[in-house]
């Protein structure tokens, strides 16, 4: 399966107390892979939000199996889960790369997304249904 990749290094201001990173910036990190994917592929769904477009995230979840801790190496992976008229649903994998070419599987999320006008339910962008195409599961 094919997966848009955002490559991220920890910062030492996205740990808590522990060391460890803290949760909220799983979430974060799927906003702005969401974002780098609008710029890279669907910059004209930009244009569309300047101009009244909304992506409204209306479910969001990450389930954590590892931790990760300052200047490790974590790749968000996202793909399609579903495409509806007026919505999709993306699925991110995040993974560690490690120094030795491993890569450790450590969280998983998924975000549910609302296309609206003016409050009011809105279709999906062309542009966008054509980007996320050859990312879609394959049991989406």
């Amino acid at each position: 399966m094919k997966y848009y990749e955002y490559h991220h290094v920890v910062g030492f201001q996205e740990t808590n107390l522990i060391g460890n990173v803290y949760y909220v910036h799983y979430l974060a990190w799927q906003g702005r892979c969401r974002e780098m994917f609008l710029r890279d592929y669907a910059p004209g769904v930009l244009d569309e939000i300047n101009g009244g477009l909304k992506l409204a995230t209306v479910r969001v979840s990450c389930e954590y199996e590892e931790e990760l801790l300052s200047f490790d190496h974590v790749i968000v992976r996202m793909s399609l889960a579903a495409l509806k008229p007026s919505g999709l649903t993306l699925r991110f994998t995040y993974v560690k790369a490690g120094n030795d070419g491993r890569e450790t599987v450590v969280a998983r999320g998924e975000q549910e997304i609302a296309c609206l006008r003016a409050s009011a339910p809105a279709p999906v962008p062309e542009e966008l249904r054509e980007a996320l195409r050859p990312y879609r599961e394959e049991a989406a």
